[in-house]
């Protein structure tokens, strides 16, 4: 079980590694706006992955009351940056192909080698 400290550790460690990510390496084009909005993206999805919830364009639009485009101009930067993973499932309807997001796995282990032992 992990430890409230831990668990703060590791939710400050993501929220620092993303802001760095997003700042530090901006896409060619790319407004200061459109980082920001990024970097807000990406803590709305870690607290649903926190939550076992599925990163869809339809939960997401649910979450934030962004419209589907609003959450896919904010989304499609990430996924080009190496941030998410993008699949494509059956909606919920299943009948459809629906976008489903995943943070990606290396930064999670990034994240570890930087913690503390």
């Amino acid at each position: 079980m992990t430890s409230t400290l831990d668990a703060q550790w590791h939710n400050l460690a993501f929220s620092a590694f993303i802001f760095r990510e997003i700042l530090d390496n901006p896409l060619e084009d790319e407004t200061p706006q459109s980082r920001l909005k990024q970097i807000g993206m990406m803590s709305i999805l870690y607290i649903m992955h926190q939550g076992h919830q599925a990163l869809t364009i339809s939960n997401i639009t649910d979450k934030t009351k962004l419209t589907r485009t609003g959450v896919a101009e904010t989304i499609d930067p990430l996924v080009r940056r190496g941030l998410l993973t993008e699949t494509f499932v059956k909606n919920s309807m299943g009948r459809g192909k629906a976008r489903q997001f995943e943070i990606a796995p290396e930064i999670f282990e990034k994240i570890r080698s930087f913690q503390p032992a």
